[in-house]
């Protein structure tokens, strides 16, 4: 059984935890708000983008570039990790460190035999994780949010569509936490290479567009960009995600700080009562056996 000096060297060091918890938990609220609004303000850019994409596809031959027209096989797969730099936020890094290793072991199963799959890791911990069991890493990104910059994402854009143009790979994946809620991170993968432009369906307007100098030298200019900003935004969506999971994860951390010391507080005063208990038995044997 504890003694009254281990429970306080325990409720000592319990409290000492959840002021850490506490401040931690502060600390991802602000970068929280932040990143939110950067994710936000990314939205919108991004899908214009896309739109304008999807109905320039119509009026030119998309197979004329190459990132936007796909392979008839796909032997090689390039896939996009974006983890955090840190840990404490919860199973925000597990989750999608999970979600690479089931797409590098089942959906691409074949082709990972053959060594077709190669990686592309943007924070410390995912890239640990496959650095350690031996994957093929293209390349590896440590403190990629320390501060998360546009030139990372656009390096990282660069380097796939690199890879894609030579023909070292025939798809580029991305693995990432989308910001959704506070409490629902969307664990997503998606396919940015070969490029797939959406159309959407509005109603058009009885005039047209005159298109200068062309749609096909606009398209051109508009891939590279479209690819680059998608990256970054799923970069700024993976941040907030990550500071919205440590936030929660903190934030239970304090609460079971705080029964863990309610437990210990009961355990402590049925020990010291049992310990004045004793003493008083001990006193009144004694009074006795000096009176007899």
């Amino acid at each position: 059984m504890p003694t009254l000096k281990d429970i306080r060297v325990r409720i000592k060091g319990v409290k000492s935890t959840q002021q850490v918890t506490k401040a931690m938990k502060m600390v991802a609220a602000a970068k929280l708000r932040r990143a939110q609004e950067r994710a936000v303000m990314a939205r919108p850019y991004a899908a214009k983008l896309k739109d304008m994409l999807g109905s320039l596809s119509l009026k030119v031959d998309t197979s004329r570039n190459p990132l936007l027209s796909g392979r008839s096989e796909v032997n090689n797969v390039l896939v996009i990790l974006v983890t955090a730099d840190r840990g404490l936020c919860g199973a925000f890094n597990t989750n999608a460190i999970k979600l690479a290793y089931k797409l590098i072991h089942e959906d691409f199963a074949a082709i990972y035999g053959k060594g077709g799959v190669s990686l592309i890791c943007a924070g410390s911990r995912g890239f640990d994780f496959f650095r350690k069991r031996g994957y093929k890493i293209t390349k590896g990104y440590s403190a990629v949010f320390q501060p998360l910059d546009f030139s990372t994402a656009k390096e990282i854009a660069d380097t796939a569509s690199g890879m894609y143009l030579r023909g070292e790979v025939d798809r580029v994946v991305v693995v990432y936490n989308e910001f959704k809620s506070v409490l629902a991170p969307n664990l997503k993968a998606e396919v940015i290479l070969p490029i797939s432009p959406e159309v959407s369906f509005v109603k058009e307007s009885s005039s047209d567009y005159i298109y200068e100098p062309s749609p096909a030298a606009i398209i051109d200019v508009l891939v590279p960009k479209h690819l680059n900003t998608q990256v970054w935004r799923m970069m700024l969506e993976s941040n907030a995600a990550e500071q919205a999971a440590r936030m929660s994860a903190m934030d239970s951390a304090t609460e079971n700080a705080k029964e863990l010391l309610r437990g210990l507080n009961i355990s402590y005063n049925r020990a010291r009562q049992a310990a004045i208990t004793t003493e008083l038995s001990e006193i009144v044997a004694g009074a006795e056996a000096l009176s007899s």
